[in-house]
């Protein structure tokens, strides 16, 4: 669970310049920390399940491996723990492949990447009452 309080963050993506401005976008000091972070399937998959994480902030499509299978590999022992999707691919196979696969949230990175921000700060309010 999450420690004191603060929602630890992972991301999954492997464009650098995304990976700041989500970091800065979703960062709120003793609420909200970015703990981590991969650029492809297989770092993801071991840093995983090393880091402790609350919420894993995860792009389909990356340069090397798939969104799909790291979320396939998350299904199991995440109790409690958020998965959100962050796609530029916010077609509709999609999004009902990672409903499938346990994602919690869908969101096209173009028209929707505002609301992981809210959904991570909802996570953080509840911890704190």
């Amino acid at each position: 669970m999450e420690k004191s309080g603060t929602v630890r963050v992972f991301i999954v993506e492997d464009s650098p310049v995304i990976r700041e401005r989500l970091t800065e976008s979703v960062s709120s000091p003793g609420r909200i920390e970015v703990v981590g972070y991969a650029e492809s399937e297989a770092n993801a998959l071991a840093a995983l399940r090393q880091a402790e994480w609350d919420a894993v902030i995860l792009d389909l499509q990356l340069k090397e491996g798939n969104g799909l299978r790291v979320l396939k590999a998350l299904r199991q022992g995440r109790e409690g723990k958020l998965v959100i999707v962050l796609t530029n691919y916010a077609f509709p196979q999609y999004r009902a492949r990672s409903e499938q696969l346990g994602a919690d949230y869908f969101f096209d990175k173009s028209r929707e990447y505002h609301r992981v921000r809210e959904v991570l700060e909802a996570r953080a309010s509840a911890t704190h009452h």
